[in-house]
């Protein structure tokens, strides 16, 4: 899969933590997205959560974060791609990253 283990202290929101008997012992980050893994990551969001567009907006803004941590914006027409899954426009997403940006420079 070309994932990367880190200690668990170095995990960021969106790796993966694996315990073992109730301790922590290593996170995995997975790795970026290519052309068309993120219509299947889409595909999967909408199985998980139903129709993306009827989401509320917190939960819009929590999937655009978890999908900017895996690269989704990195691949050409991410954002259109995003968008379009959301039902919302690119200046939509691009509010939603700015708020992900604002809220990790706080946890700083």
């Amino acid at each position: 899969m070309g994932g990367e283990l880190l200690a668990p202290a170095a995990a960021a929101p969106e790796d993966v933590v694996l315990r073992w008997e109730g301790e922590e012992v290593v996170a995995v980050r997975l790795p970026g997205l290519g052309d068309d893994s993120l219509d299947r990551i889409v595909e999967g969001l909408e199985r998980v959560h139903g129709p993306l567009a009827a989401l509320d907006r917190r939960t819009k803004q929590d999937l655009v974060r978890q999908l900017e941590a895996r690269g989704a914006f990195t691949v050409r027409h991410g954002v259109e791609t995003v968008a379009a899954a959301l039902g919302v426009s690119r200046f939509t997403v691009y509010n939603y990253l700015r708020h992900v940006n604002e809220q990790r420079a706080k946890e700083r």
